[in-house]
């Protein structure tokens, strides 16, 4: 692990229906930390007056924005669901400047040397090249029948839509290869909180 500083930056990815949210809470509760949900960051971005507001209008046109002059997300999913081109574009607008933001927080963090930890969340944090960034990289893991048993519960998915998110991301080979830790999160939560108390100490 780099020692850059009393701040440890760790990454939190995992596949969808792995149980993020919940590390994420154990976390919340019990370390002195930050935590950074990337896609509530990116929601952030794109309101207006913030950095992705003006160029996502010119990229999508206006009709991609509701009543009151801000986003809509459906309406942006919309647009860009078959148009890989656009899709690209907006993924150009918006990673770059989350990125921006994260780095932005990190340092204003580690200068005020108030927390611990600052843990970043995000399903891309390997494809948009956080290992450089990170101190560590934490995958959460769990079996795929798990996985798909949580998200037909809590999400109301089905089998296709399970399959469609699921090919579209990481294999698990890919995440522990990238990956400094591997939290096995496929059993009970108590097991899963063990796991991260033994590697924070």
């Amino acid at each position: 692990m780099q020692n850059r500083s009393a701040l440890r930056i760790i990454g939190i990815t995992g596949g969808v229906g792995s149980g993020k949210t919940g590390v994420l809470n154990f976390l919340k509760d019990n370390y002195n930390c930050r935590i950074i949900v990337s896609d509530e960051l990116a929601k952030d971005l794109c309101l207006k007056g913030r950095p992705c507001y003006r160029p996502l209008i010119k990229l999508l046109g206006k009709d991609v924005l509701d009543g009151s002059g801000e986003i809509d997300r459906k309406v942006m999913a919309s647009k860009i669901f078959s148009d890989d081109s656009l899709r690209q574009g907006v993924n150009d607008i918006i990673h770059p400047a989350v990125r921006r933001e994260i780095e932005r927080i990190a340092d204003k963090e580690r200068r005020s040397g108030k927390i611990d930890f600052l843990f970043i969340e995000a399903a891309l944090l390997i494809e948009c090249g956080y290992g450089d960034f990170v101190d560590e990289m934490w995958y959460v893991y769990a079996c795929e029948s798990v996985r798909r048993e949580r998200l037909k519960a809590s999400r109301g998915y089905t089998d296709e839509k399970c399959d469609s998110i699921m090919q579209s991301q990481l294999s698990e080979e890919e995440f522990r290869r990238n990956s400094d830790f591997t939290i096995d999160n496929s059993g009970e939560w108590s097991d899963t909180f063990s796991q991260i108390r033994e590697r924070i100490g």
